[in-house]
C-alpha cells in the first residue's frame, strides 16, 4: 500500500436542533469571549440566535461579525480578526456557508497566532497555534467543517488558500434543522459542489489519494446522488438534509486527503471574476472536464458512476458506462433547474481566454488532475461551456 496521511476534525455532532445546544456540547472549550462569524443574511434571519443565545447562557460574551460576503476578500477576514482581537476572544464558532467557515478558520489562526496571513498561504505554511474553533454547516456542499483548507479572494479575481490540518476545527455540529430554510438554488448547487468534491476526490492524481478517501467518497456519492432531488423538491424533508449534510461531510473528508484537482481550478475564474457561487462554477464546467478527463480516468469514473446513478450498474462497458455516468450528472444538472451554459451567468465568450490564463495560476490543484491541463486545454474546456 502507498504512504498516506488522512486527517480530519476531531470531533463530530451529527444531530438535528444540536446549534440550539451549543453552549452545552462545548462545554466552555472556547473559553468566555466568543466571536460568532456569520453572513448578513442568515444574521437578518435570526438563524444563529439561538446558538449565541445558547453560548451566552453559558456565560460566554458573543462577539457577533456578521459580515461574510460570497468569495470572502481578505479584507472581510480582516475586519473579523480586528472585531475579535478588540473584543479579546478565546474561541471562534463560524456558521454558515463555506464562505463563512473558511474565514472562521482563518481569524481563529490569525487570532491565536498573530502571524502574517502572507506567511501562511500555501500548504502546511500556517505556525499556529489557533484560537479553539467550532464551525457549524447550514448548507450541505463545501464540507468546510472538516477540511484543511480556507479560500480567500485577494486583489480584483485571484483566490488563494491556506491549507494546514492546524485549521481543521475543534469540533463540526452537523445540524439538519439550520438548512430547512436553504432556497432550492442554493440546495442543488451546493449538492452538486459535494458531488464534485467526491468524484474528484476519488479520481484525483494526489499521491495521497488513499483507501480512506476512496471509501468515504463513495459512501458521499450514493447518499447525495439519493437526495438531492428529493431535498430540492421538498426542502423540509429533514431526513433528506441530514443525509445531504452528511453527505457533504463525506466528500469533504475525501478531498481533504485526496485533493480536488481541474473542475475546481476552472471553476475559480468564473466565481473570481463574475461572483458566481462557488457550487454553480463547478456544475457549469463539470462534464466538460470530466469528459476532458475520460481518456485517463474512464475507468475511476466508471467505477463508482452507480454509486450516485444505481440505474448504471447495468451499463456495459468501461467507456459506455463512463460516457453515460457524465451524460447523468448533466441530466441531474439541468432536472435541479441550474443553468447550463457559461453565457447564462453573464459571462462572454471574449473573456475566455483571460479566465483560461487565470485557471493555470491553480497549479497546486492543477496537479491532482487524472490528465494534464495546459492554458489551451482550459480553454477549450471553457470554449465547450459557453
Amino acid at each position: 500500500m502507498t504512504p498516506f496521511i488522512f486527517n480530519t476534525t476531531a470531533s463530530i455532532i451529527c444531530e438535528p436542533g444540536a446549534a440550539r445546544r451549543l453552549g452545552a456540547l462545548v462545554a466552555g472549550r472556547l473559553g468566555d469571549r466568543v466571536l460568532f462569524v456569520t453572513d448578513p443574511g442568515l444574521s437578518a434571519l435570526g438563524l444563529g440566535a439561538p446558538a449565541i443565545a445558547s453560548l451566552e447562557t453559558d456565560g460566554a460574551t458573543v462577539t457577533l461579525f456578521d459580515a461574510v460576503e460570497a468569495d470572502p476578500k481578505r479584507a472581510t477576514l480582516e475586519r473579523a480578526v480586528e472585531a475579535g482581537r478588540a473584543a479579546g476572544v478565546t474561541g471562534v464558532v463560524g456558521f454558515g456557508g463555506g464562505s463563512s467557515l473558511d474565514v472562521a478558520k482563518l481569524a481563529a489562526l490569525l487570532l491565536g497566532s498573530g502571524e502574517d496571513l502572507d506567511d501562511a498561504w500555501g500548504v502546511g505554511n500556517a505556525a499556529g497555534p489557533r484560537l479553539p474553533l467550532v464551525l457549524i454547516p447550514t448548507t450541505a456542499g463545501t464540507g468546510s467543517e472538516v477540511t484543511p483548507v480556507s479560500i480567500i479572494t485577494v486583489g480584483d479575481n485571484e483566490k488563494r488558500g491556506v491549507s494546514s490540518p492546524l485549521i481543521l476545527p475543534d469540533i463540526a455540529i452537523l445540524d439538519a434543522e439550520l438548512a430547512l430554510g436553504l432556497p432550492a438554488a442554493i440546495t442543488a448547487a451546493t449538492g452538486i459542489d459535494a458531488m464534485v468534491h467526491a468524484i474528484e476526490a476519488y479520481a484525483s492524481k494526489s499521491p495521497n489519494n488513499n483507501p480512506l478517501s476512496r471509501m468515504l467518497a463513495r459512501q458521499a456519492l450514493q447518499l447525495l446522488g439519493a437526495h438531492i432531488e428529493t431535498v430540492v423538491a421538498n426542502p423540509a424533508d429533514l431526513g433528506a438534509r441530514e443525509a445531504m449534510l452528511l453527505g457533504s461531510m463525506l466528500a469533504g473528508q475525501a478531498f481533504a486527503n485526496s485533493p480536488v484537482a481541474a473542475v475546481h481550478a476552472l471553476a475559480y475564474p468564473i466565481g473570481g471574476r463574475f461572483h458566481v457561487p462557488h457550487g454553480l462554477s463547478n456544475a457549469l464546467v463539470l462534464p466538460h472536464v470530466l469528459r476532458f478527463n475520460a481518456p485517463e480516468a474512464a475507468h475511476l469514473y466508471a467505477e463508482i458512476a452507480a454509486d450516485a446513478f444505481p440505474v448504471l450498474a447495468d451499463e456495459p462497458g468501461t467507456q459506455g458506462r463512463c460516457a453515460a455516468f457524465i451524460e447523468a450528472l448533466t441530466g441531474l444538472s439541468q432536472r435541479l433547474g441550474l443553468p447550463q451554459r457559461l453565457r447564462d451567468v453573464g459571462i462572454g465568450e471574449a473573456h475566455l481566454p483571460a479566465m483560461a490564463a487565470d485557471a493555470m495560476l491553480q497549479q497546486r490543484l492543477l496537479v491532482n488532475n487524472p490528465r494534464a491541463v495546459g492554458e489551451a486545454d482550459a480553454l477549450a474546456i471553457y470554449r465547450a461551456a459557453w
